[in-house]
């Protein structure tokens, strides 16, 4: 059997995937330190896709927080040299428990 990460890099498909979790956690890297510190555990990389990046949230009010702070987050992001677009807030669906 060979090792996971041989196999990621001899996969196109699972190099790209690979590539793009990484990239979208680095964007997160850079939004934390923006973020208010209540806000920072409340939030997660979702995906990049032609630009738009999906932030993960936990609730709506978190949601309503960074949609008012989307502005600085993208001026920073594109400031930076990231290739984001747009940022697209979307609450996670919680599984009833």
């Amino acid at each position: 059997m060979i090792p996971l990460e041989q196999a990621v890099r001899a996969s196109t498909v699972l190099s790209a995937i690979t590539q793009r979790v990484a990239q979208s956690q680095q964007l997160l890297r850079l939004t934390l330190p923006l973020l208010p510190p209540p806000l920072r555990d409340q939030v997660a990389a979702g995906p990049l896709d032609d630009g738009v990046w999906c932030v993960l949230v936990n609730n709506p009010a978190v949601a309503s927080k960074l949609r008012q702070l989307a502005p600085t987050l993208l001026q920073a992001l594109q400031g930076s040299g990231q290739p984001v677009a747009s940022l697209r807030i979307k609450v996670r669906q919680h599984a009833a428990g």
